[in-house]
């Protein structure tokens, strides 16, 4: 329930899979950083948009 899923009014078409895709790529990214509490990753960078959360190997 992080992501508020269940108030999500996304619900025809391809939205619902293209938003899912995104959720878990935010996931996939936050645990790549070594974060093992999603909701205090998404917290944490979700305060500074100059400190987006980059997942080791990318530049």
């Amino acid at each position: 329930m992080t992501f508020g899923e269940d108030a999500s009014r996304v619900r025809t078409g391809s939205a619902p899979r293209a938003m899912a895709s995104l959720r878990n790529l935010e996931i996939g990214a936050l645990r790549m950083t070594g974060c093992g509490n999603i909701a205090e990753g998404l917290r944490r960078h979700g305060r500074d948009m100059a400190r987006p959360p980059t997942p080791p190997g990318l530049t």
